[in-house]
């Protein structure tokens, strides 16, 4: 089920009220029923998968705890209800195992790394084994299985990694409740393409039941009308522009080439930001909160300051499982480095089975290396010029702009490996058509209506976040009620006057 589609605006039409209308475990209940329900609708197949990753998941973290504190865990199995007692029972004889904490960890690694590494990247692996086989001379004798994809794999399977890891890292406690655990989980805004929320930061919200407020709901509302606006207003009306371009870069012209790359820029920006802000402001309206996920990323002076705005709740998990713990900044420039171009390599293949994904993740780490070695020359170019702060301010934010723009390149051939096609062959004939200067002129534009929308959504867009970053105001936080309705109408209109109605999937539900 997606937000922008008829089925999903008759499914939130009857989860409110009986959301709102039960209380305790009654609306737990509700909220993982629905849940479920939303991400069955695509495939029920696959909910078997996430039932069963949650329950494990929950299981280890039982299992650490016991490990710390087994009087304390015996006393509390035996007083709770039949499914506590019965996986008590069970961790009591994995314990005999005599298994440490770390191994606990470990095979819960194993297990959630393997789902997502078989259902992800089997066909990639056996695909390339098959490549260099062949190349040795041989002839590999077996058939790559066609294994589907569950939506949503790589957010869930990741925000239940951090509360195993979190728990045996003793920042949080074992969650006793299985229904809880099951529903943060589970919880259908944020299920298919995040933010993806931690165990820290959602748990202790569930421990009482939140009252309607009109506040918070049409707060919630208007960031959900926003979000639709970037889905359905630009990225979707980018989206014919952007594929043509990609689908055929031989064909077309220089400057219609770049506008497609631009484009994409911003078809990504809105169609991933805007899920964002459907899924915070529906956990808005519920009563929750949800961390922000992008902040004005095109903004950005540094590389480093892009991955602390773009996809935050993702580059944040890299950063706290993965680069700090490899060593971060520790050990001198070297290993730095090292630890940069290995966390982006990963973040890069965790977007998908193709190297090109893996490229852009290799450019983003090289982006991550070159600033730490260019910019204490450019800050000495700077102060030694006297250059203004808006002049080396928007310098610097062009060229991690630019700089941008070419990884995208390679992100979005991925996109076509992944369906078949042939990922650097077409980003090789994007780049080249683009700086081989031949019809770089608008009159060699084609669809010159196509890019007049798209210039103007993209000038809404970028008038609204300036007006936020400057004057800290928008839509999401205007009080007055009659502005609030009139700017609740205004974006309305915006959505059915330039909106794109085809009911497109986000581009992320295949990451």
């Amino acid at each position: 089920m997606v937000f922008n589609s008829l089925t999903f605006l008759l499914f939130i039409a009857l989860f409110f009220p009986l959301y709102f209308g039960t209380k305790g475990r009654a609306r737990t209940w509700v909220c993982l029923l629905a849940s479920y329900l939303f991400y069955g609708w695509w495939d029920w197949r696959f909910l078997s998968l996430i039932v069963f990753s949650t329950v494990m998941d929950w299981w280890f973290g039982l299992w650490l705890s016991y490990i710390d504190r087994p009087s304390e865990m015996r006393e509390r199995w035996k007083n709770g209800s039949p499914v506590l007692q019965f996986f008590g029972r069970k961790t009591e004889w994995a314990a005999s195992w005599g298994m440490d904490r770390k191994a606990v960890l470990i095979f819960s690694m194993v297990m959630n790394l393997g789902f997502l590494g078989f259902f992800k990247y089997f066909g990639f692996f056996a695909d390339n084994l098959a490549a260099l086989i062949t190349s040795l001379g041989m002839q590999p004798s077996w058939t790559t299985l066609n294994i589907i994809l569950p939506v949503g794999i790589s957010f869930y399977t990741f925000q239940s990694m951090s509360y195993t890891i979190d728990v045996y890292r003793r920042e949080i406690v074992w969650e006793p409740s299985l229904l809880k655990f099951a529903t943060f989980i589970a919880l259908f805004p944020q299920l298919v393409a995040g933010p993806i929320v931690r165990a820290a930061d959602f748990l202790f919200q569930m421990t009482e039941d939140k009252k309607f407020e009109w506040r918070t709901w049409h707060s919630g509302l208007g960031r959900v009308l926003w979000g639709f606006f970037k889905k359905i207003a630009i990225a979707d009306s980018l989206a014919p522009f952007v594929d043509q371009c990609f689908n055929a870069p031989e064909t077309f012209g220089s400057m219609h080439l770049l506008i497609g790359v631009v484009f994409y820029s911003f078809q990504i920006y809105c169609d991933f930001s805007g899920y964002s802000d459907i899924a915070i402001g529906l956990a808005r309206m519920m009563g929750y909160h949800f961390p922000e996920n992008f902040r004005t990323p095109y903004f950005s002076r540094s590389f480093s300051e892009f991955w602390t705005r773009w996809h935050i709740s993702l580059s944040s998990w890299l950063r706290d499982y993965l680069y700090i713990p490899l060593g971060g900044n520790r050990g001198g420039k070297f290993a730095t480095y090292k630890n940069n171009m290995l966390t982006m390599l990963l973040g890069g293949l965790w977007h998908g089975a193709n190297w090109a994904f893996v490229f852009w993740g290799f450019l983003h780490g090289l982006y991550l290396i070159g600033q730490r070695l260019i910019g204490p020359t450019w800050r000495r170019l700077v102060s030694l010029l006297r250059l203004p702060s808006f002049v080396s301010g928007g310098a610097e934010m062009a060229t991690v702009y630019v700089l941008t723009l070419l990884a995208w390149v390679y992100f979005r051939s991925g996109s076509i490996g992944l369906a078949g096609g042939d990922s650097f062959a077409t980003a090789n004939a994007m780049l080249g058509g683009i700086f081989s200067g031949d019809g770089f002129s608008f009159g060699a534009v084609i669809n010159k209506f196509q890019v007049i929308k798209g210039l103007l959504v993209i000038g809404i867009l970028l008038g609204v976040e300036i007006s936020n970053v400057r004057f800290r105001w928008n839509i999401r936080q205007v009080d007055q009620p009659m502005l609030r309705l009139a700017l609740f109408a205004t974006v309305l209109w915006l959505i059915a006057f330039l909106g794109s109605f085809g009911a497109n999937a986000f581009i992320y539900f295949q990451f």
